[in-house]
């Protein structure tokens, strides 16, 4: 990118916030005839689904990625019956969680897309894939709005408050744009892959954790790293999770050394070094991080199967929660003390953070579930499988 355009890239608070005025159909594609006709041109049979175990709990099987890993999914923000799912078929599909209809096809990707999610208002789509091209489409229409071709995406993530996308890349740069307009800009990588990253609720900061153990904190604005944790204090191994508390005041990073620990983003000192259970495999990580909304507590799990509740005021272990399979992605409530777990096994399982306890199994699936999202209000869950499917459940009835 252009130097001019980094300059006029100003992270200003007042000016942070910017409203995206969606179309006439006030960006539902329900209310568009043309979206509606393509979208029963693509009904999907949930009979022609792969071969499910004996009980589904889900309210609907999408299965537009056909004979494919579906490897990442989201729900519209704003709107709950709109979908993004991505797969190893090169393919990413927004489609209707009450219908299974496809409402577009995200065209134009060569590879498997593993990265997908929708922009804070609901109104932009962004779709990456394993060779490094970006896509944004407008939800209300299904046009493309811009693309970039990066280096190996390993993670995209939209800011909370402003139309502004972040990637990460697997030579360990961050590209942060504005959307449409595609002004840029860089956080320098050093070689190592940044796995994984999130914004801060300050709308200000971003952590980021690489491929060697460390963990970093950039100003937007400035494109400095105002923090660093290494060394002594940092993780041994690849840092492959990360989440921040609700005022952004404290991080969580978990990490192929069986550790995660909690940071605090004022300082960059490490505050906690939890030590999770082994599983004895010689292939075990902490693959999943997060921190509860309403009580002091944080959840780890790993691809071992350890599920564990840690007290943060006390920085002790609360509860080891009996967890049969490998865990892949941790999900808390933000109005319910209880968390979700999507798991090697094809399941989902939600867990009472208060006493460890399993609430309960939402099956489904005849393969790993590599990916799941929940809807603001909560209503619904979707998940993304590597037996072909995407399944919709219902957590309100």
């Amino acid at each position: 990118m252009a130097d001019q355009e980094e300059e006029e890239f100003n992270l200003d608070p007042d000016e942070i916030v910017q409203v995206i005025e969606l179309g006439e159909n006030n960006g539902n594609p329900d209310d568009d005839d043309s979206q509606e006709s393509a979208g029963d041109e693509n009904e999907m049979d949930t009979e022609e689904a792969a071969s499910a175990p004996q009980q589904d709990d889900s309210s609907l099987t999408f299965i537009g990625h056909k004979d494919s890993s579906v490897i990442c999914t989201r729900v519209n923000p704003v709107f709950s019956n709109i979908a993004v799912t991505g797969g190893q078929d090169d393919q990413a599909l927004v489609w209707n969680t009450q219908e299974g209809s496809i409402y577009f096809q995200c065209r134009g990707h060569t590879d498997t897309v593993l990265s997908v999610g929708f922009s804070h208002d609901g109104s932009m789509v962004a779709t990456a894939d394993m060779k490094g091209m970006i896509r944004v489409w407008k939800v209300d229409s299904g046009t493309e709005l811009w693309s970039f071709d990066a280096d190996e995406v390993e993670w995209i993530q939209w800011h909370h408050a402003a139309p502004i996308l972040l990637a990460g890349t697997k030579e360990g740069q961050v590209w942060m744009w504005k959307i449409p307009s595609g002004d840029c800009k860089t956080f320098a990588g050093f070689g190592p892959s940044a796995n994984c990253g999130k914004i801060l609720p300050d709308g200000k900061h971003a952590c980021v954790g690489y491929e060697d153990g460390v963990i970093k904190i950039w100003d937007l604005k400035s494109e400095q790293a105002v923090h660093t944790v290494s060394g002594h204090e940092g993780h041994k191994s690849s840092v492959y999770c990360i989440d921040h508390n609700n005022t952004g005041s404290l991080i969580m990073s978990g990490s192929g050394d069986m550790t995660a620990k909690v940071i605090n983003t004022a300082t960059g000192k490490v505050v906690s070094t939890f030590k999770c259970r082994e599983s004895g495999e010689e292939e075990d990580s902490v693959e999943s991080v997060g921190f509860s909304y309403i009580h002091d507590y944080a959840v780890t799990g790993t691809l071992g199967g350890a599920l564990e509740i840690w007290d943060l005021p006390t920085q002790s272990l609360r509860h080891s929660c009996d967890h049969p399979y490998g865990i892949v992605k941790i999900l808390w409530s933000k109005t319910l003390p209880t968390f979700y777990t999507s798991c090697l096994d094809g399941n989902v399982r939600q867990y009472d953070s208060r006493n460890g306890q399993i609430v309960r199994t939402l099956q489904g699936h005849a393969s790993a579930v590599l990916d799941f999202d929940l809807s603001r209000d909560e209503s619904i869950l979707v998940t993304s499988s590597d037996d072909s499917t995407a399944k919709v459940y219902q957590l309100q009835r």
